[in-house]
């Protein structure tokens, strides 16, 4: 095996899932915590003085609580570089989760105990199984009131269609949980609690027959403890790692990220199981691996002032075959234009650092002053193609304005560069030679965080005024005239950042007159079928 191949099968790729609240930013802080990259769950080790989520870096994100940006970490652990992926939990950012598992090897969904398969859980394993994304589960916040173990089980294989395989079993739950049975070695981890779940959790191994198990617990959680394992002792099923593999079969944990309990028995396992990178570009419709010596890569990710103090724009990078140099040249797929890669960065939330090499499955940092978009594929040598990153149709719009006339540069500056990152998608009145915008978002909590960056990044305050359309088309066709179509009441033509035409209608039956009093045109759907699945 030559340096290339050792370094490409080092590395693992992997985003969270989940549903709001699962606890998917704690369980992310607490494998930071176990893989060393922080002292401290909250506090990146010597770099902050104050306590806050690693990766929600974002102010809005700790002022509400909630991610709203996918997030890079890398770190080392056990002779492996991890690269994580954490995205948005929330529904209305479903787009950005969608490009950032593009660049996922395998995914971890987070379940809660007590609620089962949620709505954007069924949403998030509907894109992994599009993509056929390994996938592990953790089922998570054990320590409070949960529902029956095999019950949850149960609930995977019907609900998702995907079988489901305990590699550990609970002990208790609520605040009489005490730890996992691993089915591998035949230990029980029994935990303690630390304060706030800031530090590791201690730990102690006992084998089943330890007459102190039965005293961590009141009798009912032990015996359904023990008949638990039992029964899936009993029932002899072993599990498949090609079905794995294939996306098609999970391995369970079961856990609680806020106390520690269980999530180094998980970090362990999933270095074991989770597959390293795999081949994502093609040269004349054949696959290149990852340890090709040929370097490849694609944006999957734009992101604005990470840094306020600089207005810097970062493309995020992930490497897909070779070896990544700083100072390199390489050739933009969409433009044909070279370009030197000379101000790289190793991405840790917002921290980054200065990077001269990087692999397969690794997520690289460019500076990034315009010459990237969404989607982009890199590459030295001859051509290479990626999967094409598919845009959602927007669901919600609004118009908005400047309220001060004065700072109308940096307006159209923020409008530019939250379009460029995806964050929104922009259109104007067709013909209007780019007046005031209309913005798309898949979600309605995408115009807040649009208010609040413009404010927060550009000092602009704005005016959003929502429409009430919701259904928008892309219009094919010649259009010629002050009224190129003849529109419906309500109906809007705009025309998108590029100039093609756009229909926006308030209702989807109104769609049909206008087709047929413009029978020249067509009318054609945004949605993509990955979207249609993901939304059923």
């Amino acid at each position: 095996m030559n340096e290339l191949e050792t370094r490409v099968g080092e590395r693992r790729t992997f985003a969270i899932i989940s549903h709001p609240d699962a606890g998917k930013t704690t369980l992310t802080e607490k494998l930071l915590l176990y893989g060393g990259a922080i002292h401290v769950a909250g506090q990146v080790a010597a770099r902050r003085a104050r306590r806050s989520a690693t990766s929600d870096w974002m102010e809005l994100e700790r002022e509400r609580g909630i991610s709203i940006t996918s997030t890079v970490l890398q770190f080392p652990y056990r002779g492996h570089t991890i690269n994580l992926l954490d995205t948005p939990g929330h529904q209305d950012f479903g787009e950005d989760t969608y490009r950032t598992l593009m660049a996922a090897d395998s995914a971890v969904m987070l379940i809660d105990a007590a609620r089962g398969v949620e709505p954007q859980t069924k949403k998030l394993f509907a894109i992994c199984r599009e993509r056929g994304i390994p996938l592990f589960t953790f089922i998570n916040k054990m320590d409070r009131p949960s529902r029956d173990p095999l019950e949850l089980l149960d609930e995977l294989e019907s609900v998702l269609g995907i079988a489901a395989f305990p590699m550990n079993w609970p002990l208790g739950n609520g605040e009489r949980f005490r730890g996992v049975y691993d089915r591998t070695t035949h230990e029980v981890h029994v935990f303690e609690r630390t304060a706030h779940g800031a530090t590791r959790a201690a730990v102690q191994m006992a084998g089943l027959g330890d007459p102190g198990l039965r005293e961590l617990v009141d009798d009912v959680s032990y015996r359904e403890f023990i008949d638990g394992i039992e029964l899936l002792e009993g029932a002899g099923a072993r599990f498949d790692r090609d079905a794995f593999a294939s996306g098609a079969a999970t391995p369970v944990f079961f856990g609680s990220a806020a106390t520690n309990f269980g999530v180094q028995l998980f970090l362990d396992r999933f270095l074991e199981l989770a597959p390293p990178p795999g081949p994502r570009a093609f040269r004349d419709g054949v696959p290149v691996p990852p340890e090709s010596p040929q370097f490849s890569g694609f944006v999957f990710k734009i992101q604005a002032n990470m840094d306020p103090r600089h207005r810097d724009r970062v493309a995020f990078l992930r490497v897909c075959s070779g070896e990544f140099a700083r100072d390199m040249v390489v050739r933009n797929g969409r433009s044909g234009k070279e370009v030197r890669l000379a101000r790289a960065m190793r991405l840790f939330a917002d921290e980054r650092e200065s990077l001269e090499t990087a692999y397969a499955g690794d997520v690289v940092g460019l500076a990034n002053p315009g010459v990237f978009a969404i989607g982009d594929a890199v590459f030295v040598g001859s051509e290479l193609t990626f999967a094409p990153i598919p845009a959602f149709a927007p669901e919600h719009f609004a118009s908005v304005r400047s309220i001060d006339s004065a700072g109308y540069k940096s307006f159209a500056k923020g409008i530019a560069q939250l379009r460029e990152e995806g964050a929104v998608q922009v259109f104007y009145p067709y013909g209007s030679m780019r007046s005031e915008p209309i913005l798309g978002a898949v979600g309605e909590l995408q115009f807040e965080v649009a208010k609040y960056r413009l404010e927060a990044e550009y000092n602009v305050r704005t005016h959003f005024s929502r429409l009430p359309h919701d259904t928008i088309r892309r219009v094919e066709g010649e259009l010629v005239g002050a009224t190129p179509l003849q529109l419906g009441s309500g109906s809007m033509l705009l025309e998108d950042w590029e100039g093609r035409p756009v229909l926006l209608a308030e209702r989807e039956w109104s769609l049909r007159l206008i087709e047929e009093w413009n029978p020249k045109h067509r009318l054609v759907p945004f949605t993509t079928r990955l979207q249609q699945e993901a939304t059923a």
